[in-house]
C-alpha cells in the first residue's frame, strides 16, 4: 500500500471522524451535553495509542530489517551497528509509551456521570 493511498484514508476518516458530531447537534444549551465530549476524549485516546502502537512497531521494524541487513553483508560491521540499533529502538518505545501516557491522561478526564 503506497504512502498516498494511507494519507488518503486516514485524512479521510478524520474528516469524517470530526463531522459527525455537527450532524447529530441538537439545539439549546450545548454546555448541558457533556456527552459528546467526554465521548470525543475517549475516541481521541483511543486513536491516539493505536496510531503510537502501529507506527513504533513500525519503525521499529524497519529499523531492525536494515541493521539486520548490514550485518548480514558485512558481519565485521555488528559491534558499530548495535549500539545505534539498541538507541534507536528504544527511542521509537519512548514516544510510544509517552503516547500511551497522553491516552491515558486524556481518559482521566473523562467523568462518568
Amino acid at each position: 500500500m503506497s504512502k498516498g493511498k494511507i494519507f488518503a484514508f486516514i485524512s479521510t476518516l478524520g474528516l469524517a471522524l470530526l463531522t459527525t458530531t455537527s450532524a447529530f447537534a441538537q439545539g439549546g444549551d450545548a454546555a448541558a451535553n457533556n456527552f459528546s465530549t467526554f465521548s470525543m476524549l475517549a475516541l481521541a485516546a483511543g486513536i491516539a495509542i493505536g496510531i503510537a502502537a502501529s507506527g513504533a512497531a513500525l519503525g521499529q521494524g524497519k529499523a531492525a530489517a536494515a541493521a539486520l541487513e548490514g550485518i548480514a553483508r558485512n558481519p565485521g560491521a555488528a559491534d558499530k551497528l548495535q549500539t545505534p540499533l539498541l538507541l534507536s529502538l528504544a527511542f521509537m518505545e519512548a514516544l510510544g509509551i509517552l503516547a500511551f501516557v497522553i491516552a491515558f491522561l486524556l481518559q482521566s478526564k473523562i467523568v462518568f456521570a
